[in-house]
């Protein structure tokens, strides 16, 4: 996403817990009620919040209830957290994608007041590119990255 112009930053994180301070293997047990997120930092005159979350749900499947492809469990339930009046806009966004029907099931993702980001370890963050032929990375997240440049190319930064 950092790809895109207008955005200036993007963190991997977890959120919606109820402990301080989750580490990625406490988050992977499912018991701290946190997810696995990406905060983005993005200059609203240039890429709005509602592209944003168009982005987000190219890349992101919001029909599977705690699940997303092979990964399974409550920290991987669909959600967008929102901020300072963003709640309407995403509200709206997921109406519109059902209105169309865009998905071939019913979209679960959740809306929640943002609560404390809790920035994920060094090795998460940027963690795509460090490691492009990692399979997971090869099977699970190159193709949503292939698919989001199709998509956006003309909103991709230049190098």
């Amino acid at each position: 996403m950092l790809q895109l112009q207008g955005v200036l930053s993007v963190e991997s994180g977890y959120m919606g817990g109820h402990i301080d301070q989750p580490t990625y293997e406490q988050v992977c047990t499912g018991t701290t009620g946190h997810v696995e997120v990406v905060r983005v930092e993005f200059d609203p005159a240039i890429i709005t919040y509602r592209d944003v979350l168009e982005v987000y749900f190219t890349a992101h499947d919001p029909t599977t209830l705690n699940r997303q492809g092979n990964d399974v469990g409550t920290q991987y339930r669909s959600v967008i957290f929102t901020l300072n009046g963003q709640r309407n806009i995403a509200e709206e966004v997921v109406a519109s994608l059902t209105q169309e029907k865009v998905f071939n099931a019913p979209i679960v993702t959740a809306i929640e007041p943002a609560g404390i980001f809790w920035k994920a370890e060094g090795y998460h963050q940027n963690y795509y590119a460090n490691n492009p032929r990692q399979p997971y990375c090869m099977m699970a997240v190159a193709p949503k990255v292939a698919k989001i440049r199709a998509k956006f190319a003309n909103r991709l930064k230049q190098p």
